[in-house]
């Protein structure tokens, strides 16, 4: 089950074309300052705290149906909804959908993201609507009582923290972009990964990238990658795409694993 060799080719070409590898930091409540660059020269974004009021969302489940949907079509149906009780800017629900022995892992995505749009750069607004998902193995525990532990639950947050991200920041969200755990960035629960890259969803067939829902919003999927503090720091350097490419070179599989190698090390690593 590798990440990035079927279709990336393809996939990588459009993504280029559209998308600039930018860094986005700090996944709190911000407003950004001044632009720095990395050696690679992606925008790394820096945030400040700044003051607000909760802002309850102005729409719900706004293309839900077409999301789920497009979800059924490409992966598998939907089981359950983790419906959010409480929503600031965006009604946020995470999507379930569970494993089967013709496909050995679950599934999480995020549905509310595209409620509203992102600030996204001018002559991207066809990727202003986004959702998210991350891949986990088959055995993750996803219990009411099993989310009381981060060591479960963190997947689960970081699609709503990074979901909330460009609504909160007034920023956006593509392909490349890294969000760091903090400044200076901590572990993630209990793992030794410092934050995650926003990338493509290599797995699977090139169109379920977007979908168009009957509102009218085009919407584009995109995959969360728990990195290393190595593969941040090569990320910044070289970019995504060298990233990518020593993926592919460890042959990296799509769903996350804890004690992966650090591709970013010569002889990579792992928690054990």
């Amino acid at each position: 089950m590798t990440r990035f060799r079927a279709d990336r080719p393809m996939i990588l070409k459009v993504a280029t074309a559209l998308l600039a590898a930018s860094l986005c930091a700090l996944p709190v409540r911000a407003e950004n300052t001044d632009d720095e660059k990395s050696p690679s020269g992606a925008s790394i974004l820096q945030h400040e705290d700044k003051d607000r009021d909760f802002q309850p969302p102005e729409e719900h489940a706004r293309n839900l149906e077409d999301i789920e949907a497009h979800l059924e079509k490409y992966i598998g149906p939907v089981e359950t909804v983790y419906h959010e009780i409480v929503s600031d800017l965006i009604h946020l629900d995470v999507l379930y959908i569970p494993p089967t022995p013709e496909r050995p892992y679950t599934v999480l995505a995020t549905s509310g993201v595209s409620d509203l749009p992102m600030s996204v750069p001018e002559g991207l607004e066809d990727r202003a609507r986004a959702e998210l998902l991350i891949v986990l193995p088959e055995s993750w525990p996803l219990s009411e009582e099993a989310f009381e532990d981060d060591a479960n639950y963190w997947p689960v947050r970081w699609l709503k923290s990074i979901g909330r991200l460009p609504h909160e920041y007034d920023t956006w969200l593509g392909w490349g972009h890294t969000i760091p755990n903090g400044h200076p960035p901590e572990p993630i629960a209990d793992t030794d990964f410092i934050g995650v890259m926003v990338t493509l969803p290599y797995w699977l067939d090139p169109s379920f990238a977007r979908v168009t829902a009957k509102s009218g919003d085009v919407i584009s999927f995109y995959e969360l990658v728990p990195l290393y503090a190595e593969e941040m720091d090569l990320k910044l350097a070289e970019g995504a795409e060298a990233l990518e490419q020593r993926f592919d070179a460890y042959d990296i599989g799509f769903v996350l694993d804890v004690n992966r190698p650090n591709v970013a090390k010569r002889k990579g690593r792992s928690r054990k």
